[in-house]
C-alpha cells in the first residue's frame, strides 16, 4: 500500500463520521482508529513492506509490534532558486535533540550530509530518527523544540553543495 492511499483513508476517517477503518492486502493489514476530535492512529500489523523508491517510507510499527522502524526519509522540495526544502515524512512532536540534556543534531550555519540525523520526530511514543537526503549548509530551521508537527510541513532550509 501506497503512502498516499495510507493518507487518503487517514483524512477520510478524520473528515466523515467513521470512526474505524480496516485494509488488509495480502500479508499487509492496516487499521486506521479514530479516537477523539484530533487524534488518528494508524497500525500496521505483518511484516512491514519494503520500497525500493528512495523518496517514500514505510508507516511506523505500533508500539506493541515486534517489527523494526526502517529508516525514515526526509522528503525535500526545491524552495528558491537554489535553497531545498527538507519536510516532515510523518505526524508528530519535533525534537532538536536526542534528550534535552544533549546538544542539536543540527544549528543554523552547519554542514550536513546525506544520511546525518538532522532531528527526531516522535509518533505515537516511537522516535523517529529523520536524516538527511541531501548535502549542504543549514539556512534556516522552520520549527521549535518539542513543537507538534504535520505531514509534509517544512521543517529545514538547506542550501545544497
Amino acid at each position: 500500500m501506497e503512502l498516499k492511499e495510507i493518507k487518503e483513508l487517514i483524512k477520510l476517517v478524520s473528515e466523515s463520521g467513521v470512526s474505524e477503518v480496516e485494509v488488509e492486502r495480502g500479508d499487509f493489514k492496516l487499521a486506521i482508529k479514530k479516537t477523539d476530535e484530533k487524534t488518528v492512529l494508524v497500525q500496521q500489523s505483518a511484516p512491514a513492506m519494503v520500497q525500493a523508491a528512495p523518496a517514500t517510507y514505510t508507516a511506523p510499527a505500533p508500539v506493541a509490534a515486534a517489527v523494526p522502524t526502517e529508516k525514515m526519509e526526509s522528503h525535500h522540495t526545491e524552495v528558491a532558486s537554489n535553497l531545498i526544502t527538507i519536510k516532515s515524512p510523518m505526524i508528530g512532536t519535533y525534537y532538536k535533540s536526542s534528550s534535552p540534556d544533549k546538544p542539536a543534531f543540527v544549528q543554523i550555519g552547519d554542514e550536513i550530509k546525506v544520511g546525518q540525523v538532522l532531528c527526531i520526530v516522535e509518533a505515537m511514543k516511537l522516535f523517529n530518527e529523520i536524516e538527511s537526503e541531501v548535502s549542504g549548509k543549514i539556512v534556516k530551521i522552520l520549527v521549535e523544540n518539542a513543537s507538534p508537527i504535520e505531514y509534509d510541513q517544512p521543517l529545514f532550509l538547506v542550501e545544497p553543495k
